[in-house]
Protein backbone atom coordinates (compact mmCIF):
# COMPACT_ATOMS: atom_id res chain seq x y z
CA UNK A 1 0.00 0.00 0.00
CA UNK A 2 2.97 2.18 0.90
CA UNK A 3 4.48 1.83 -2.78
CA UNK A 4 0.89 2.08 -4.81
CA UNK A 5 0.61 5.34 -2.25
CA UNK A 6 4.10 6.67 -3.35
CA UNK A 7 4.30 5.82 -6.90
CA UNK A 8 0.87 7.66 -7.47
CA UNK A 9 1.93 10.50 -5.74
CA UNK A 10 5.26 10.58 -7.76
CA UNK A 11 3.00 10.27 -11.45
CA UNK A 12 0.70 13.14 -10.09
CA UNK A 13 3.95 14.97 -9.34
CA UNK A 14 5.55 14.25 -12.65
CA UNK A 15 2.00 15.47 -14.52
CA UNK A 16 2.08 18.58 -12.69
CA UNK A 17 5.43 19.52 -13.64
CA UNK A 18 4.89 19.23 -17.18
CA UNK A 19 1.73 20.88 -17.08
CA UNK A 20 3.94 24.23 -15.07
CA UNK A 21 6.40 23.93 -17.88
CA UNK A 22 3.71 23.90 -21.05
CA UNK A 23 1.87 27.34 -19.30
CA UNK A 24 5.43 28.93 -18.64
CA UNK A 25 6.06 28.47 -22.61
CA UNK A 26 2.52 29.99 -23.37
CA UNK A 27 2.50 32.51 -20.72
CA UNK A 28 0.74 35.44 -22.28
CA UNK A 29 3.23 39.33 -22.45
CA UNK A 30 3.01 40.52 -18.78
CA UNK A 31 0.97 43.81 -19.74
CA UNK A 32 -1.68 41.02 -20.47
CA UNK A 33 -1.75 39.40 -17.46
CA UNK A 34 -1.49 43.07 -15.54
CA UNK A 35 -4.62 43.99 -17.24
CA UNK A 36 -6.45 40.74 -16.84
CA UNK A 37 -5.58 40.80 -13.42
CA UNK A 38 -6.72 44.27 -12.68
CA UNK A 39 -10.36 43.36 -14.50
CA UNK A 40 -10.38 40.29 -12.40
CA UNK A 41 -10.18 42.45 -9.58
CA UNK A 42 -12.83 44.65 -10.87
CA UNK A 43 -15.12 42.19 -11.05
CA UNK A 44 -14.35 40.44 -7.88
CA UNK A 45 -15.21 43.93 -6.07
CA UNK A 46 -18.68 43.79 -7.12
CA UNK A 47 -19.67 40.92 -5.14
CA UNK A 48 -16.49 41.31 -1.97
CA UNK A 49 -18.80 41.96 1.01
CA UNK A 50 -22.37 42.14 1.93
CA UNK A 51 -22.30 46.27 1.80
CA UNK A 52 -22.22 46.62 -1.97
CA UNK A 53 -24.77 48.59 -3.46
CA UNK A 54 -25.45 50.36 -6.28
CA UNK A 55 -22.86 53.51 -5.56
CA UNK A 56 -20.11 50.46 -5.19
CA UNK A 57 -20.77 48.70 -8.47
CA UNK A 58 -20.74 52.34 -10.42
CA UNK A 59 -17.41 53.49 -9.08
CA UNK A 60 -15.99 50.34 -9.69
CA UNK A 61 -17.04 49.97 -13.49
CA UNK A 62 -16.39 53.57 -14.10
CA UNK A 63 -13.33 53.98 -11.99
CA UNK A 64 -10.98 53.93 -15.38
CA UNK A 65 -13.38 56.88 -16.37
CA UNK A 66 -13.24 58.57 -13.23
CA UNK A 67 -8.93 58.68 -13.04
CA UNK A 68 -8.93 59.67 -17.20
CA UNK A 69 -10.86 62.87 -16.11
CA UNK A 70 -8.85 63.37 -13.29
CA UNK A 71 -6.22 63.22 -15.22
CA UNK A 72 -7.18 65.02 -17.43
CA UNK A 73 -8.47 67.80 -15.29
CA UNK A 74 -4.91 67.89 -12.76
CA UNK A 75 -2.79 68.60 -16.07
CA UNK A 76 -5.49 71.40 -18.12
CA UNK A 77 -5.88 73.44 -14.75
CA UNK A 78 -2.51 75.78 -15.50
CA UNK A 79 -4.78 76.30 -19.08
CA UNK A 80 -8.44 77.37 -16.97
CA UNK A 81 -6.45 79.69 -15.14
CA UNK A 82 -4.76 81.40 -18.32
CA UNK A 83 -7.99 81.70 -19.76
CA UNK A 84 -9.57 83.02 -16.61
CA UNK A 85 -7.19 85.66 -16.46
CA UNK A 86 -6.66 86.45 -20.33
CA UNK A 87 -10.40 86.77 -20.84
CA UNK A 88 -10.68 89.08 -17.59
CA UNK A 89 -7.87 91.52 -18.55
CA UNK A 90 -9.20 91.38 -22.03
CA UNK A 91 -12.71 92.86 -20.14
CA UNK A 92 -10.55 95.44 -18.37
CA UNK A 93 -8.48 96.75 -21.43
CA UNK A 94 -11.71 97.43 -23.36
CA UNK A 95 -13.13 99.60 -19.82
CA UNK A 96 -10.20 100.97 -20.00
CA UNK A 97 -8.99 101.98 -23.56
CA UNK A 98 -12.97 102.12 -24.77
CA UNK A 99 -15.51 103.10 -22.09
CA UNK A 100 -13.57 104.99 -19.83
CA UNK A 101 -13.31 107.44 -22.62
CA UNK A 102 -17.09 107.53 -23.23
CA UNK A 103 -17.97 108.04 -20.05
CA UNK A 104 -15.45 111.24 -18.93
CA UNK A 105 -16.99 112.34 -22.16
CA UNK A 106 -20.74 112.15 -21.84
CA UNK A 107 -21.40 111.37 -18.32
CA UNK A 108 -22.21 113.97 -15.13
CA UNK A 109 -19.94 114.48 -12.46
CA UNK A 110 -21.64 112.21 -10.08
CA UNK A 111 -22.04 109.32 -12.59
CA UNK A 112 -18.69 109.58 -13.78
CA UNK A 113 -17.47 109.44 -9.56
CA UNK A 114 -20.10 106.25 -9.39
CA UNK A 115 -18.51 104.08 -12.46
CA UNK A 116 -14.73 105.12 -11.87
CA UNK A 117 -14.68 104.20 -7.89
CA UNK A 118 -17.54 100.82 -7.66
CA UNK A 119 -15.64 99.75 -11.44
CA UNK A 120 -12.37 100.04 -9.60
CA UNK A 121 -13.38 98.46 -6.11
CA UNK A 122 -15.04 95.53 -7.85
CA UNK A 123 -11.75 94.91 -9.77
CA UNK A 124 -9.62 94.72 -6.52
CA UNK A 125 -12.21 92.31 -4.86
CA UNK A 126 -11.92 90.54 -7.93
CA UNK A 127 -8.48 90.16 -8.25
CA UNK A 128 -7.58 89.53 -4.64
CA UNK A 129 -10.02 86.89 -4.10
CA UNK A 130 -9.31 85.02 -7.14
CA UNK A 131 -5.32 85.27 -5.81
CA UNK A 132 -6.42 84.27 -2.82
CA UNK A 133 -8.53 80.95 -3.52
CA UNK A 134 -5.71 79.56 -6.45
CA UNK A 135 -2.93 79.81 -4.09
CA UNK A 136 -4.13 79.29 -0.35
CA UNK A 137 -3.86 75.68 0.61
CA UNK A 138 -7.57 74.43 1.19
CA UNK A 139 -6.09 72.54 4.23
CA UNK A 140 -5.33 68.68 4.90
CA UNK A 141 -5.45 65.97 7.82
CA UNK A 142 -2.17 65.26 9.60
CA UNK A 143 -0.34 62.65 8.36
CA UNK A 144 0.63 61.36 11.46
CA UNK A 145 -0.99 60.26 14.77
CA UNK A 146 -2.43 62.79 16.59
CA UNK A 147 -5.58 63.28 19.27
CA UNK A 148 -8.29 64.83 17.33
CA UNK A 149 -11.20 63.13 16.80
CA UNK A 150 -11.69 61.22 13.52
CA UNK A 151 -14.58 59.66 11.87
CA UNK A 152 -13.00 57.33 9.37
CA UNK A 153 -10.13 56.60 7.25
CA UNK A 154 -9.49 57.13 3.90
CA UNK A 155 -9.31 53.84 1.75
CA UNK A 156 -6.77 55.72 -0.92
CA UNK A 157 -4.08 58.01 1.76
CA UNK A 158 -4.65 54.84 4.34
CA UNK A 159 -5.06 57.83 7.03
CA UNK A 160 -7.50 59.32 9.64
CA UNK A 161 -10.01 61.32 7.92
CA UNK A 162 -10.87 63.96 10.72
CA UNK A 163 -14.99 64.87 10.12
CA UNK A 164 -15.82 66.61 6.82
CA UNK A 165 -12.96 65.56 5.45
CA UNK A 166 -12.89 63.63 2.00
CA UNK A 167 -10.22 62.56 -0.24
CA UNK A 168 -9.49 64.83 -3.84
CA UNK A 169 -8.32 62.49 -6.79
CA UNK A 170 -6.90 65.12 -8.68
CA UNK A 171 -5.09 66.66 -5.73
CA UNK A 172 -4.55 62.92 -4.59
CA UNK A 173 -4.82 63.65 -1.41
CA UNK A 174 -7.43 64.21 1.55
CA UNK A 175 -9.21 68.02 1.92
CA UNK A 176 -10.31 69.83 5.26
CA UNK A 177 -14.03 70.30 4.95
CA UNK A 178 -13.65 69.61 0.90
CA UNK A 179 -16.47 71.32 -0.91
CA UNK A 180 -14.95 70.50 -4.45
CA UNK A 181 -12.31 70.59 -6.86
CA UNK A 182 -12.74 74.01 -8.97
CA UNK A 183 -10.27 73.84 -12.39
CA UNK A 184 -10.71 77.58 -13.06
CA UNK A 185 -8.92 77.76 -9.94
CA UNK A 186 -6.60 74.80 -10.61
CA UNK A 187 -7.13 74.06 -7.07
CA UNK A 188 -9.46 72.17 -4.58
CA UNK A 189 -11.73 74.61 -2.16
CA UNK A 190 -11.48 73.70 1.35
CA UNK A 191 -11.51 74.69 4.86
CA UNK A 192 -9.40 77.75 4.43
CA UNK A 193 -10.00 78.41 0.80
CA UNK A 194 -13.60 77.98 0.66
CA UNK A 195 -14.99 82.07 1.23
CA UNK A 196 -12.12 83.24 -1.21
CA UNK A 197 -13.55 80.83 -3.77
CA UNK A 198 -17.17 82.41 -2.75
CA UNK A 199 -16.13 86.08 -2.57
CA UNK A 200 -14.56 85.77 -6.03
CA UNK A 201 -17.53 84.12 -7.22
CA UNK A 202 -19.85 86.87 -5.92
CA UNK A 203 -17.64 89.85 -7.08
CA UNK A 204 -17.29 88.12 -10.16
CA UNK A 205 -21.04 87.77 -10.73
CA UNK A 206 -21.63 91.20 -9.74
CA UNK A 207 -18.96 93.11 -11.93
CA UNK A 208 -20.74 91.01 -15.13
CA UNK A 209 -23.83 92.38 -14.40
CA UNK A 210 -22.65 95.74 -13.53
CA UNK A 211 -20.78 95.46 -17.27
CA UNK A 212 -23.91 93.96 -18.86
CA UNK A 213 -26.72 96.24 -17.36
CA UNK A 214 -24.57 99.36 -17.81
CA UNK A 215 -22.96 98.68 -21.51
CA UNK A 216 -26.85 97.41 -22.53
CA UNK A 217 -27.35 101.16 -24.62
CA UNK A 218 -23.95 100.59 -25.92
CA UNK A 219 -24.01 97.73 -26.78
CA UNK A 220 -27.59 98.45 -28.98
CA UNK A 221 -25.68 101.34 -30.77
CA UNK A 222 -22.67 99.44 -31.70
CA UNK A 223 -24.43 96.31 -33.56
CA UNK A 224 -26.77 98.85 -34.99
CA UNK A 225 -23.65 100.61 -36.39
CA UNK A 226 -22.62 97.43 -37.44
CA UNK A 227 -25.75 96.42 -39.15
CA UNK A 228 -26.22 99.91 -40.96
CA UNK A 229 -22.51 100.29 -42.08
CA UNK A 230 -22.94 96.92 -43.26
CA UNK A 231 -26.15 97.80 -45.37
CA UNK A 232 -24.53 100.60 -46.95
CA UNK A 233 -21.93 98.81 -47.90
CA UNK A 234 -24.33 96.81 -49.89
CA UNK A 235 -26.33 99.04 -51.63
CA UNK A 236 -23.98 101.33 -52.84
CA UNK A 237 -26.15 104.47 -52.97
CA UNK A 238 -25.98 106.71 -56.07
CA UNK A 239 -27.67 109.98 -57.58
CA UNK A 240 -29.05 109.28 -61.31
CA UNK A 241 -27.32 111.57 -63.77
CA UNK A 242 -29.77 112.45 -67.03
CA UNK A 243 -30.15 115.30 -69.70
CA UNK A 244 -27.22 117.78 -70.19
CA UNK A 245 -25.43 116.23 -67.06
CA UNK A 246 -24.63 113.61 -69.57
CA UNK A 247 -23.53 115.64 -72.49
CA UNK A 248 -20.91 117.65 -70.75
CA UNK A 249 -19.19 115.03 -69.37
CA UNK A 250 -19.92 114.18 -65.74
CA UNK A 251 -19.74 110.68 -65.82
CA UNK A 252 -17.71 108.74 -67.69
CA UNK A 253 -18.95 106.60 -71.33
CA UNK A 254 -21.29 103.81 -69.94
CA UNK A 255 -22.35 105.12 -66.43
CA UNK A 256 -25.55 106.45 -65.32
CA UNK A 257 -25.22 106.74 -61.41
CA UNK A 258 -22.95 109.45 -59.50
CA UNK A 259 -21.70 107.20 -56.59
CA UNK A 260 -21.58 109.29 -53.67
CA UNK A 261 -19.04 109.36 -50.90
CA UNK A 262 -20.14 106.99 -48.18
CA UNK A 263 -20.09 108.14 -44.64
CA UNK A 264 -16.41 107.99 -42.63
CA UNK A 265 -16.53 104.35 -41.25
CA UNK A 266 -12.68 103.83 -40.09
CA UNK A 267 -11.16 100.69 -38.64
CA UNK A 268 -10.93 102.15 -35.08
CA UNK A 269 -14.71 102.74 -35.22
CA UNK A 270 -14.93 99.07 -36.31
CA UNK A 271 -13.40 97.65 -33.73
CA UNK A 272 -14.78 99.90 -30.85
CA UNK A 273 -17.71 98.87 -31.49
CA UNK A 274 -16.91 95.08 -31.95
CA UNK A 275 -15.06 95.55 -28.54
CA UNK A 276 -18.03 96.46 -27.13
CA UNK A 277 -20.18 93.98 -28.46
CA UNK A 278 -17.94 91.52 -27.32
CA UNK A 279 -17.79 92.55 -23.70
CA UNK A 280 -21.27 92.62 -23.31
CA UNK A 281 -22.07 89.05 -24.80
CA UNK A 282 -19.24 87.39 -22.80
CA UNK A 283 -20.54 89.12 -19.52
CA UNK A 284 -23.48 88.48 -19.69
CA UNK A 285 -23.30 84.68 -20.37
CA UNK A 286 -20.59 84.42 -17.45
CA UNK A 287 -23.11 86.33 -15.41
CA UNK A 288 -26.49 84.00 -15.66
CA UNK A 289 -23.85 80.86 -15.37
CA UNK A 290 -21.25 82.20 -12.90
CA UNK A 291 -24.80 84.20 -10.71
CA UNK A 292 -26.55 80.70 -10.91
CA UNK A 293 -23.40 78.79 -9.39
CA UNK A 294 -22.94 81.36 -6.38
CA UNK A 295 -26.66 81.22 -6.22
CA UNK A 296 -26.00 77.58 -5.38
CA UNK A 297 -23.23 78.20 -2.93
CA UNK A 298 -25.16 80.55 -1.31
CA UNK A 299 -27.78 78.29 -0.40
CA UNK A 300 -25.36 75.11 0.89
CA UNK A 301 -23.61 77.81 2.63
CA UNK A 302 -27.27 78.90 4.20
CA UNK A 303 -27.40 75.03 5.22
CA UNK A 304 -24.13 74.39 6.85
CA UNK A 305 -23.23 72.26 3.81
CA UNK A 306 -20.94 71.87 1.26
CA UNK A 307 -21.46 70.27 -1.87
CA UNK A 308 -20.49 66.87 -1.21
CA UNK A 309 -22.38 67.15 2.12
CA UNK A 310 -25.13 68.10 -0.33
CA UNK A 311 -25.25 64.39 -1.49
CA UNK A 312 -24.48 62.95 2.04
CA UNK A 313 -27.02 64.66 3.77
CA UNK A 314 -29.68 63.65 0.98
CA UNK A 315 -28.73 60.09 0.91
CA UNK A 316 -29.06 60.29 4.86
CA UNK A 317 -32.37 61.86 5.08
CA UNK A 318 -34.21 59.60 2.64
CA UNK A 319 -32.73 56.49 5.06
CA UNK A 320 -33.74 58.07 7.89
CA UNK A 321 -37.58 58.30 6.73
CA UNK A 322 -37.61 54.85 5.97
CA UNK A 323 -37.00 54.19 9.88
CA UNK A 324 -39.90 57.37 10.30
CA UNK A 325 -36.63 59.54 12.01
CA UNK A 326 -35.90 63.11 10.78
CA UNK A 327 -32.31 63.59 9.82
CA UNK A 328 -30.53 66.79 10.93
CA UNK A 329 -27.69 68.21 10.05
CA UNK A 330 -25.20 68.27 12.61
CA UNK A 331 -23.06 71.31 11.44
CA UNK A 332 -26.00 73.62 10.72
CA UNK A 333 -26.10 76.43 13.15
CA UNK A 334 -28.75 78.77 11.60
CA UNK A 335 -28.70 80.57 8.99
CA UNK A 336 -27.13 83.64 10.25
CA UNK A 337 -24.82 81.68 12.58
CA UNK A 338 -23.52 79.85 9.35
CA UNK A 339 -22.78 83.31 7.39
CA UNK A 340 -20.90 84.40 10.56
CA UNK A 341 -18.77 81.64 10.52
CA UNK A 342 -18.44 81.14 7.27
CA UNK A 343 -16.96 85.24 6.88
CA UNK A 344 -15.52 85.20 10.20
CA UNK A 345 -17.77 87.85 11.52
CA UNK A 346 -16.84 88.48 15.20
CA UNK A 347 -17.92 92.01 15.82
CA UNK A 348 -20.06 94.55 13.74
CA UNK A 349 -17.46 96.07 11.93
CA UNK A 350 -16.44 92.59 10.48
CA UNK A 351 -19.39 93.00 8.20
CA UNK A 352 -17.13 95.78 6.34
CA UNK A 353 -13.44 95.27 7.14
CA UNK A 354 -13.82 91.67 6.40
CA UNK A 355 -16.59 91.45 3.50
CA UNK A 356 -16.83 94.51 1.71
CA UNK A 357 -13.04 94.75 1.76
CA UNK A 358 -10.03 92.40 1.22
CA UNK A 359 -9.23 90.98 3.89
CA UNK A 360 -7.41 87.79 4.51
CA UNK A 361 -8.25 86.70 8.22
CA UNK A 362 -8.21 82.85 8.21
CA UNK A 363 -11.65 80.78 8.68
CA UNK A 364 -13.17 80.28 12.13
CA UNK A 365 -11.62 76.96 13.87
CA UNK A 366 -8.76 74.30 12.52
CA UNK A 367 -11.02 72.07 10.34
CA UNK A 368 -10.10 69.32 12.42
CA UNK A 369 -12.60 69.51 15.21
CA UNK A 370 -16.30 70.65 14.95
CA UNK A 371 -19.24 71.50 16.98
CA UNK A 372 -22.09 68.81 15.98
CA UNK A 373 -24.89 70.21 17.94
CA UNK A 374 -26.88 73.12 17.10
CA UNK A 375 -27.75 76.13 19.00
CA UNK A 376 -30.00 78.79 19.64
CA UNK A 377 -27.75 81.50 20.52
CA UNK A 378 -25.29 82.98 18.18
CA UNK A 379 -21.84 81.39 18.22
CA UNK A 380 -20.26 84.52 17.06
CA UNK A 381 -22.33 87.31 18.97
CA UNK A 382 -22.48 90.36 16.40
Amino acid sequence: MRWCSSSAFHLLRCVRLRLCSRRGRNRLPLWIREIWAYMRLLAKSLYVNSLTDSDVVFDSVFEPVFLTVDYITRWFGLVFVCLVVILTSSIVVIAYVVLLPLILNTYSPPWIAWHVCYGHWNLIMIAFHYYKAANTSPGYPPTEKHDGPVVSVCKKCIIPKPARTHHCGICNRCILKMDHHCPWLNNCVGHFNHRYFFSFCLFMTLGCVYCSISGRNLFLDAYNALEHFKHLELEKPGIPVTGMGLLIGLLPSGQTHYQTPAPPYTFKDKMIHKSIIYMWVLTSTVGVALGALTIWHAVLISRGETSIERHINSKETKRMAKWGKVYRNPFNYGRLNNWKIFLGVEKRSHWVTRVLLPSAHPPHGDGLTWAVFPVKKDLIPV
